[in-house]
């Protein structure tokens, strides 16, 4: 079925127009002294940026004790996003289940919505992703505010630019042009991304890497994912692969990789090596990764020498990055940090040791995010894409 939802042109027509759009989205409420001070534009040109998105409801200024004016005339009310002006739609693509959100402009999650997938068949998968979103458009109506866009988020190479997915492991699915299907099913602007480079978007704008030129996103679980802000811009590299710590190979005598190598941190630290990590040292058939957690908090010393390896190989692929991109921060995430306290040690000695030099100052944070986080990571995307598209 396909959707009648219109959707609108956002009123930013140059570059100057979206980042002090994005800045006040990431930063606000702030005056527009402050917007020129962060966006380095001069005042006129924060003020003619700014008249349309008040007019066309996208900010809203505050007026109240604060309602002053500055001596050139300029108003120094503090102006915000109005995150009630538009909505956005965001799935996250799994082997198994569907986790869709409908979030604000803001990107807060308003409602959520998991589906399982009785198969990975690219048509199956698509009419399951158009009913949920179908779903989710007609609780938008409930909200009597249009949905303006619908972000995808998969794992493996994903072309964001061409909407393609090349290879998705967990999918098994190889050269889906997912953006176009999806687009022509549902009515509205898609945008398809990596599921890490997704999240690693909603860090930037909505979260710990808020206010940061340089970071990392490192997230540990089915897959070890790494996501790179450099100079302020998510980066994908030449062949959309950058930031692949999980194929650092850091043992040539360790166990074989799914990618072919030896010795990788994903075929060491991932939820499926641990798995076999842990059958292998126990004896025990644990079933997945939940049962040899239990295992390991049970006190087993097989169980627990497992994860105190698979620490030290997420340990050595952050310090990886931070001797090669100098980032002010790294955020460690995603499902396997239900396992932190069994090798959080080992990570921040592993770090310790391989960081060279002021790369061992990085700021290692771990933020433990619920599954929506994800849904909320393709939601991000698809609002920065409905903010800057127009404009490159």
């Amino acid at each position: 079925m396909r959707s009648t939802t219109r959707t609108e042109a956002f009123p930013a027509h140059t570059p100057a127009a979206s980042q002090i759009f994005t800045t006040v989205l990431s930063h606000g409420p702030l005056t527009r002294s402050d917007i020129a001070v962060r966006t380095r534009l001069s005042a006129a040109a924060v003020t003619k940026a700014v008249r349309p998105l008040i007019e066309a409801g996208y900010l809203r200024e505050d007026v109240g004790e604060d309602a002053r004016q500055v001596s050139l005339g300029r108003p120094a009310n503090p102006v915000r996003v109005d995150g009630g002006r538009a909505l956005f739609i965001g799935v996250k693509m799994t082997g198994d289940e569907l986790i869709a959100v409908l979030t604000d402009l803001c990107c807060r999650i308003r409602v959520s919505r998991h589906v399982p997938l009785t198969s990975h068949d690219p048509q199956a998968v698509l009419a399951s992703t158009v009913a949920l979103v179908q779903e989710l458009l007609t609780e938008a109506d409930g909200f009597g505010v249009r949905v303006q866009g619908l972000g995808i988020a998969v794992s493996g190479d994903v072309d964001r630019a061409d909407g393609v997915v090349r290879y998705s492991p967990f999918l098994e699915w190889r050269d889906v042009p997912l953006a176009e299907l999806a687009g022509m099913a549902t009515g509205l602007p898609v945008t398809v991304d990596n599921d890490v480079r997704a999240l690693t978007v909603a860090e930037q704008w909505f979260g710990a890497g808020v206010g940061l030129s340089d970071f990392a996103l490192v997230t540990v679980g089915a897959g070890i994912g790494c996501g790179l802000v450099v100079h302020g811009r998510v980066v994908s590299g030449a062949h959309g692969v950058a930031g692949e710590i999980g194929h650092v190979a850091i043992d040539p005598a360790g166990p074989r990789c799914h990618c072919g190598n030896r010795g990788c941190v994903e075929a060491i630290a991932s939820d499926s090596a641990i798995v076999a990590g842990v059958r292998e040292a126990t004896g025990v058939h644990v079933a997945d990764a939940a049962e040899a957690l239990d295992l390991a908090h049970a006190g087993d010393p097989g169980a627990r020498e497992v994860y105190a390896r698979a620490g030290e190989a997420i340990g050595r692929g952050i310090a990886t990055v931070a001797n090669l991109l100098g980032p002010e921060r790294v955020i460690i995430s995603g499902e396997g940090l239900a396992a932190y306290d069994l090798f959080a040690e080992q990570i921040r000695d592993a770090f310790a040791g391989a960081a060279f030099g002021s790369a061992a100052r990085c700021d290692v944070q771990t933020r433990p995010l619920p599954f929506e986080e994800w849904a909320r990571g393709a939601a991000a995307t698809a609002i920065q894409s409905f903010t800057t598209s127009h404009t490159n």
